[in-house]
């Protein structure tokens, strides 16, 4: 169920200075109905949508930021001087979460020249303990703009623009020790920079900034209460010594020049040949490879001198050396196979296993050494004595018992 409530509501803001509205959720909690049991307190989430009447989006000066559901809606921003005598409905669509009904104000804007638009000394401020929605709260924001004032001592002093250091790449800060994500502030003024504005610009505070150190200022601490400014990030803008480079845009009429009739392509294609494509890409990398290798096997085949041309250009002197050097190794080898070594003696038997005698070397003549043991066992040594085994069974014989004696066989 959708409820629509017309209502206008016309503000008329100053081009180049500060706009701030706020939606207060207080006052749309009106359009909705109460909660069913009587007593309970109305808190429902309430959000908003904002356009520009008959377009999806605000226009491009105006911001708007609601951090929760259960927080008021700001639109913010710094008019144009384009905008000025040409006023902006804005619609705003307050949904309520729990009951899914929607109520919509209207709010015309009306944007006014200022005197003296553009204010020619504006300076932009970073403060780091602050977040745009609480920076836009009327008394946080006359508390700062008392603090510049009191430095500054301008005759006239505005707020020109708030921009988040979200909007300016900046990072969402960590959600730990409170961590603000940061607001730009600029300001305007009638009368020129002060010293104390000026101090930043001195080549001992650049030096500190690029060092990332707080550079040295002295009226910091008019600012240090409330407001943690950092002064490596200020910029001062003097308009009067800035050289205007406007140039006047001529519009046309918007009609693009008569380029003749269009003529759309043909719907049949003409076929194509591709039978010289094939001969490029296929048969003449072949053909370069089949010459290669033709060229290939006739230095490998063709131009080999073989072993006959080598012995006819090779003087009988070496031939025989090379021969009688074959020979002579071919020799050598044969008398390898048949050679004989003598076992050494350390792995022989010294003593014998039983009797303790000193046993003789054998002779390598007496055995073959291609088939010869290289520890010898009991059974290969000579003169081995047998020892007796005892006889693990005992036979009674009958007939040979007599006397109480019995004789073992």
């Amino acid at each position: 169920m959708e409820k629509i409530v017309h209502s206008d509501h016309t503000v008329y803001p100053s081009a180049g200075v500060l706009f701030v509205h706020v939606l207060e959720r207080e006052y749309f909690k009106g359009e909705f109905p109460p909660y069913p049991k009587p007593g309970e307190m109305n808190n429902d989430p309430i959000t908003f949508n904002t356009n520009l009447m008959g377009y999806p989006d605000r226009p491009g000066w105006l911001r708007y930021i609601q951090r929760t559901p259960y927080s008021d809606g700001v639109l913010y921003g710094s008019p144009t001087i384009d905008s000025v005598g040409r006023p902006s409905v804005i619609e705003i669509t307050a949904y309520n979460r729990r009951t899914f009904e929607t109520a919509r104000h209207n709010l015309i804007i009306n944007i006014m020249a200022a005197e003296d638009f553009p204010l020619p000394y504006q300076a932009e401020f970073f403060i780091k303990n602050m977040n745009v929605e609480e920076m836009l709260a009327s008394e946080v924001l006359g508390d700062f703009l008392g603090a510049v004032k009191n430095v500054w001592q301008p005759e006239k002093l505005n707020a020109i623009n708030i921009t988040s250091a979200l909007d300016r790449g900046g990072r969402v800060p960590l959600p730990i020790n409170n961590m603000k994500e940061g607001v730009y502030v600029m300001v305007g003024a009638d009368a020129t920079f002060s010293s104390c504005l000026r101090e930043v610009e001195n080549p001992q505070n650049q030096l500190r900034c690029s060092q990332e150190m707080e550079p040295v200022i002295t009226c910091d601490k008019k600012f240090r209460t409330q407001f943690q400014i950092d002064w490596c990030k200020i910029s001062l803008v003097d308009k009067t010594q800035h050289v205007s480079t406007y140039q006047e845009v001529v519009r046309g009429e918007g009609i693009l020049p008569d380029g003749g009739e269009y003529k759309p392509p043909s719907e049949s294609l003409k076929s194509r040949d591709y039978y010289s494509d094939f001969l490029i890409t296929l048969a003449v990398p072949s053909a370069i490879a089949l010459v290669l290798f033709l060229i290939l096997a006739y230095i490998m085949c063709c131009r080999r001198e073989g072993v006959e041309k080598r012995n006819m250009q090779t003087p009988d002197i070496q031939l025989v050396h090379h021969s009688a050097i074959q020979k002579s190794t071919k020799e050598l080898r044969e008398m390898s196979k048949n050679r004989e070594i003598a076992w050494p003696l350390s792995t022989l038997p010294v003593f014998h296993p039983v009797t303790g005698e000193i046993v003789p070397p054998v002779h390598p003549d007496s055995y073959d050494n291609t088939s010869m043991p290289l520890m010898q066992t009991q059974q290969n040594l000579p003169h081995q004595t047998q020892i007796p085994q005892q006889q693990t069974e005992a036979f009674l014989l009958p007939s040979a018992f007599c006397g109480g004696q019995v004789f073992q066989s």
